[in-house]
Formats: structure tokens, sequence, C-alpha cells
């Protein structure tokens, strides 16, 4: 018997964009292992760099909130989880979400489980409300993770895009500026990035900051196709530092390029932007939170086309 399922087969064509049959050979040499079957489609050159998939299963809300709403010094995002993207525009649901940011502002940390004892605007703690909307609504809800930032001296900027309602949607980002520059112009440039951010999907604010062991499977990514080029041992090396370095730079916020005009480097923007503001700037931290972000959802209906070629 197959040590995986159809769903593995459709799990690992939205990680990689890999063919079906690529995707189950894959499989099948990894005895079902999804994270060893990318790797090796990646070293075949069969499947894309990957990055947290855009293409997200959970449905909800991401809520975002500044105190002091315009020049804030903190902010917060929420994610809210519920089972149908129904449930995510009852307004019921919305006001939940709205409210249960606003208190996660005046909570201290990014613990869900403080969160949800703390008091709710309408009585009683976050977690009877929450309680209570799954009951009226019908439909399991969950309070996911908690994001919180802020500033000494400078602007906490939110954007969220494709808002569905005020400070509510699928991909809310925060921006955290030091600066004792001009607030309405830190908040212009905080737009910008937010908008570069949501976009660019950065893993960390600098390279330093990325995740060592995804680095390392990177490495040994680039390892195994420089061992497949035949060149020179000392070639090899310099290949697999160059294909790490530009993983890093791809990925880290300060080294990535300006989706806008597509050439500068976020350092450098924000840099320049002293100049217009008055006063230097620093990028100091960042949130991107996107619904269901590494949550994936069983889907029946993919599996009867893949089941033929998993059996097979």
């Amino acid at each position: 018997m197959a040590a995986f399922t159809a769903a593995d087969v459709k799990a690992l064509r939205e990680k990689t964009g890999a063919g079906m049959m690529d995707a189950k050979k894959a499989l099948e040499a990894s005895n079902g292992d999804i994270e060893a079957a990318v790797d090796a489609l990646r070293a075949k050159g069969l499947a894309t760099a990957q990055k947290k998939s855009s293409r997200t299963a959970a449905e909800g809300l991401v809520g975002i909130a500044v105190a002091n709403e315009t020049g804030g010094t903190k902010g917060v995002a929420v994610e809210v989880n519920s089972e149908t993207d129904f449930v995510a525009k009852n307004d019921q649901f919305q006001d939940f979400v709205r409210k249960t940011t606003q208190v996660a502002l005046d909570t201290d940390g990014d613990d869900v489980d403080t969160l949800k004892a703390a008091a709710y605007p309408d009585g009683g703690t976050v977690s009877d409300k929450l309680t209570d909307n799954v009951a009226t609504i019908g439909e399991n809800q969950q309070i996911r993770r908690i994001k919180t930032v802020s500033v000494t001296n400078g602007v906490i900027v939110p954007y969220m895009h494709n808002a569905v309602a005020p400070d509510l949607g699928k991909i809310g980002v925060l921006v955290a500026l030091e600066s004792e520059g001009d607030k309405a112009k830190l908040e212009e440039l905080g737009k910008k990035l937010g908008m570069h951010i949501a976009a660019a999907f950065p893993q960390a604010l600098t390279a330093e900051g990325l995740d060592a062991e995804v680095i390392e499977r990177e490495r040994a990514i680039a390892k195994e196709k420089a061992a497949e080029s035949g060149k020179p041992e000392n070639v090899q090396e310099k290949m697999v530092e160059g294909a790490v370095n530009k993983y890093a730079k791809e990925n880290a916020l300060l080294s990535q390029v300006y989706v806008i005009d597509n050439k500068t480097p976020i350092a450098q923007v924000v840099e320049q932007a002293g100049k217009d503001v008055g006063a230097k700037v620093e990028l100091v931290d960042y949130v991107r939170f996107q619904l269901g972000e590494g949550i994936e959802k069983e889907e029946s209906d993919f599996a009867a086309e893949v089941a033929a070629a998993v059996g097979g």
C-alpha cells in the first residue's frame, strides 16, 4: 500500500507546482514524506523555491489595530479562524474579531490564552464570547495567533490588503518605524512599505533573522544541485554559497527589492526617506499575517482526480 494519499499528492503539487506524476514519484521515493519530496523535486529543478503558500485554506479574518489610530506607537494583529468564508462575512463574527483585536491592543504579550482570559467589552471574557459565538453561529471558531509591535518614538502603520471591512481582511500588515521625523510623512512611507510586505512575503526583517533550519535546508538543496553540475569542488562551493545568499537576500525584508520601483533595496528606501521626513528613519519590525498561512484543509473534490495516479 502506498505510504501517501491523494491529498498528499495534491498538497505536494500546491507546494511545488510540479506535475502529478512527478509529485507521485517523489512521494514514492520519500516513502510519503512531503517535505523530503519537496526537496527532491527542487533539487531536480522540477519545483520552484518554496515560500509559505499564498494558497491558504483556512477561513476567518485577520484584524489589525493601532493605539491612537494615526501616529500610534503600538499595534497588534490577530488572526481568528472559522470553518467557512460564509461565517467570515457574518456581522457577529466581524464584530468579535474587531473587538478582540482592540482587547489584544491593551493586553501585554502575544499569548493567545492570555487574550482569551481577558475581559471582553460586552461582558465576560474573550473566551466566553468565543464560546457563545460557536453556539449561536453554529460553526467552530478559534483565535489562532497574535503579534504586537511597538516603537519608542515613531509610528506603527497598519495596512490591510483587500479589506472586507475597516481593519479586517485576509492579509494584515503592521510596519514599525522609529524616527523623530514628520509623522504624516512616516505614515505615507509606512503605507507603501505595508503594500510591499503584503506582496513580497518577507520571512524575516534581516538575513540573520531567517530560520536557521530553513537556511540549512536551502544549503542542502543547493549542494545537491551543485553536485549534479559536475563542476570542480571549489566551483560547487561558490555555487552553494551564491544560492544560499540569493535566498537570504530575497526573503529578508531589508534586502528585498522594493516592489513599487522594482530596483531599490528596502533598506535604501528607508534610508532615503530620512531626507523627506526630516530625520533618520529605521524600520525596526513588521508583522504580516495572512489568513490561514501554514494551515491546510482537506478537500475531497480533488481526490478523485488523482486517486488513480496514487494507486496505479
